[in-house]
């Protein structure tokens, strides 16, 4: 099954000059959405991975299925005042401005190997500092997995040395 084709591109948005890659085609469609869990699955079948972590928000959307598929913990990073148990906070730099993580202070054992999961990678701003707060955790970093890779805008380059694996690359 081609997945590409059930990603839309929207012009301008959020703003002029920018073509969004609007993944709600895929996720519109179950078979579709049921074949990027079960691609996600299938490549990371058999490696030490003790957990599954995403960014809010849309990182949810894969993160939650492979972790059940996979039978393990799925750790929610989120923005500032989203968690009610003691945080680990992380600040990092946007193109426009600066964005904050938490994760929760219980919520990677030490030393665990947490796989990494969003829905597209651009600039890779975001996952770098999802890999940053995991290791702030006492985690280490098992892989970075995407649904997009935009490849033209080298984010794999910020996540070096971690491995990175990515569906549909455009």
């Amino acid at each position: 099954m081609d997945l590409a084709k059930y990603i839309r591109d929207i012009p301008d948005f959020p703003k002029p000059g920018i073509l969004f890659k609007d993944i709600t085609p895929l996720l519109a469609e179950p078979q579709a959405f049921r074949q990027a869990i079960h691609l996600m699955h299938q490549y990371y079948h058999g490696r030490q991975i003790d957990a599954v972590a995403a960014a809010e928000a849309r990182g949810f959307l894969f993160a939650a299925p492979l972790a059940l598929l996979m039978e393990r913990p799925l750790v929610p990073l989120r923005k500032p005042g989203k968690l009610p148990y003691r945080t680990h906070a992380l600040q990092y730099d946007l193109e426009y401005g600066s964005a904050e993580l938490q994760v929760h202070s219980d919520g990677v054992a030490a030393g665990a190997r947490v796989l990494l999961v969003d829905d597209l990678l651009a600039t890779g701003g975001t996952m770098q500092a999802g890999c940053r707060l995991i290791e702030k955790a006492g985690g280490q970093i098992a892989g970075c997995a995407f649904l997009v890779e935009l490849t033209f805008l080298n984010g794999r380059d910020k996540l070096r040395p971690h491995e990175v694996f990515s569906l549909i690359q455009i």
